[in-house]
């Protein structure tokens, strides 16, 4: 009996050993960055509570919009951003999350991620979107929340022509979207769908990022979605 005792043990340690080895290998996995990484907060109206918060959590392209938005908003809200080059599947993007909403209580928080971190694949992004929602959920349990749909890459030569990156985006748009709709409170604001039959939106620019017009147009449509989160907040 002894011997056998002995040999369950001898086992058990071992398998402990090899998932403690793997978690380990996990934690020490180094994130797949690109050579330039950023990150943009604004804060605005920091020392005020009569208006709700809203938070905007993105990339360039919520940057690009975001002036616009904060204008459309003004007198009903109080509009933040953090905007990332970030992508969900790095830790890093929880950490910056995690500190950034640490600071104030979030009424509404529309959050967008895909463009960055095309070194990860889509079944790498898929596995860590849950924890992206989880993490803004954690931080804003009370918040209406709003996932924005990725916005496609044209190719720079010809607008009218979509990018082969755009075909990982619209992977990764559906990623998303299948999650959300398993989060039966999460609202959906379509911007790929907004501006994926307009390449005018992007003529003069790179074929990511759009020109006055098409950010004009994303701003109108980010702030409707706004504005109708924070009518269903008062309800």
């Amino acid at each position: 009996m002894k011997i056998k005792y002995r040999s369950y043990v001898s086992r058990t340690v071992i398998l402990m050993l090899i998932c403690s080895t793997s978690l380990l290998a996990q934690k020490n996995e180094k994130p797949v960055r690109e050579s330039i990484e950023w990150l943009d907060v604004w804060m605005p109206n920091t020392n005020d509570s009569l208006l709700p918060r809203i938070l905007l959590i993105g990339n360039s392209i919520t940057r690009g919009y975001y002036p616009e938005v904060a204008k459309i908003m003004e007198g009903k809200a109080y509009v933040a951003r953090l905007t990332t080059s970030k992508s969900v599947g790095d830790p890093g993007l929880l950490k910056e999350i995690d500190l950034i909403m640490s600071y104030y209580k979030f009424d509404v928080v529309h959050f967008n991620n895909g463009l960055h971190g095309f070194g990860y694949t889509e079944e790498e992004y898929g596995k860590a979107f849950p924890a992206f929602v989880r993490k803004i959920r954690e931080k804003a349990p009370h918040a209406k929340l709003i996932w924005a749909t990725i916005t496609p890459v044209h190719t720079q030569a010809d607008m009218k022509i979509l990018d082969p990156k755009t075909d990982r985006i619209k992977v990764r748009n559906k990623i998303a979207l299948d999650y959300i709709a398993t989060q039966k409170d999460i609202r959906v604001d379509y911007l790929y769908e907004l501006t994926i039959n307009h390449p005018e939106f992007y003529e003069g620019g790179d074929g990511t990022h759009p020109n006055a017009s098409g950010y004009k147009a994303l701003a109108e449509k980010v702030a409707g979605a706004l504005s109708a989160a924070l009518d269903e907040k008062k309800q």
